[in-house]
């Protein structure tokens, strides 16, 4: 079974908690794909300056925020853990040039249980993270994902998670609702994106900060995208791109979904 790595944009930590969109998207899509031997989260919120792996028996639940509602403080992700595949994945990272380390204490941050306790809410397949490095940008992360993907042909489900836009300050300013129609400008950025990902445009995609339209403004630091790079090399060279799901929240978090596939795979939704 080969699954297709994911890009996931898994927005405020409240998104379990709050009727829109993209959460009732995330159901479904757990119940939709087959179902995974581990997952690997590559996810905005581990930040190292060198690839790290986690490999614990059972994972803790990381409250990376401050300031939520209690109901938030009070769910948890035991997922779990995945040793022997972290062992894999140092080993195939060291090989591609890319040495990394193994991180035996660390759980999972919000950018990996909270879209996962969407997806398979059991929290009963093992889960691992790997770190980025976000001073490397793009291009280190499109041949970090793929060193790791031959993992998809073992039924690993790789899933980069960010956002697709990640704007905190104009949030911060604006208050916008929560199901508020995206702003022009995140639109225009996230079109832009869409198109030159179907097209296969690799070059524009890794260059994405001088090409596209209102990029800085809607990724004023790098880390929310990068793990973008790292689903689509994942899907090794001429991927093929889907997106699976687009919406808004709070007019500046995209909150688009997609799939990445060999040339030869059968795509998610039609």
């Amino acid at each position: 079974m080969t699954l297709p790595s994911l890009f996931v944009s898994h927005g405020s930590p409240m998104l379990p908690l709050t009727d829109t969109p993209a959460r009732q998207f995330l159901i479904d899509l757990g119940r939709g794909l087959p179902r995974p031997k581990a997952i690997l989260v590559i996810s905005a919120h581990w930040e190292t300056a060198e690839p790290e792996v986690n490999a614990v028996a059972v994972n803790d639940t990381i409250y990376d925020f401050y300031g939520f509602p209690r109901p938030l403080y009070e769910l948890r992700y035991p997922a779990p853990g995945a040793p022997a595949l972290a062992q894999e994945i140092a080993h195939r990272m060291g090989a591609a040039g890319m040495p990394t380390t193994i991180d035996r204490a660390r759980g999972l941050d919000h950018g990996a249980w909270i879209p996962l306790l969407l997806m398979y809410p059991d929290a009963d397949i093992p889960v691992l993270q790997l770190s980025i490095q976000t001073e490397r940008g793009p291009k280190h992360h499109l041949a970090l994902g793929r060193a790791l993907a031959p993992l998809r042909d073992q039924g690993v489900l790789i899933i980069g998670s960010g956002s697709f836009t990640h704007n905190l300050a104009e949030f911060r300013v604006r208050r916008p609702e929560l199901n508020a129609p995206a702003l022009p400008w995140v639109d225009a950025f996230a079109e832009w994106v869409h198109e030159a990902a179907i097209a296969g445009r690799v070059d524009d995609l890794l260059d994405y900060r001088s090409r596209a339209p209102f990029a800085v403004k809607n990724h004023p630091t790098d880390e929310h995208f990068l793990p973008l790079f790292a689903a689509l090399g994942a899907a090794g060279e001429g991927a093929r791109v889907e997106r699976l799901h687009n919406s808004a929240n709070y007019g500046v978090l995209r909150m688009d979904v997609y799939a990445f596939h060999a040339a030869s795979e059968t795509a998610v939704a039609a």
